[in-house]
């Protein structure tokens, strides 16, 4: 029979021993460059009386990264913001910035008239106005008595 020596600290010391590995796990995600960490613009969407507008915050995108489509009355917006390459000379200190691609979809009422919709990209800001349908509209029905 093997005699083993009791030790009360052992599952102590292994949870130490672990721990010692944070700080290293910690230093090394932070230390890297993130490009690739996954983002989502954040959008706004207003019904208004003839239309719906929707606009996304996409700044340092042109308009060649953006993909706008209204198929079965879903809207998706698509788009990329690529990492810019590291300059030898430049010593980041910081990357907060997200990078990477991105895909919004949104579900639209039927009542939406896909052959006039419209999209602009200006100042970082990218609307699509979606104009609805004449049966849509809110329309005041007047009450005989």
């Amino acid at each position: 029979m093997t005699l083993i020596r009791y030790n009360p600290f052992r599952e102590v010391e292994e949870l130490a021993r672990s721990w010692s590995l944070l700080p290293d796990l910690v230093s090394r995600v932070f230390d890297e460059p993130v490009a690739v960490r996954p983002w989502t613009p954040s959008v706004d969407v207003e019904e208004r009386e003839n239309e719906i507008v929707v606009k996304a915050d996409v700044p340092g995108l042109s308009e060649k990264d953006l993909d706008v489509r209204l198929e079965n009355n879903t809207l998706t917006i698509k788009g990329e913001r690529k990492f810019e390459k590291e300059d030898k000379q430049k010593g980041y200190h910081r990357i907060e910035r997200a990078y990477g691609s991105f895909v919004r979809s949104f579900a639209l009422p039927a009542a939406v008239d896909a052959d006039k919709v419209e999209a602009h990209y200006k100042d970082g800001v990218l609307t699509v106005t979606l104009p609805k349908t004449e049966a849509a509209k809110s329309r005041k029905v007047k009450i005989s008595s």
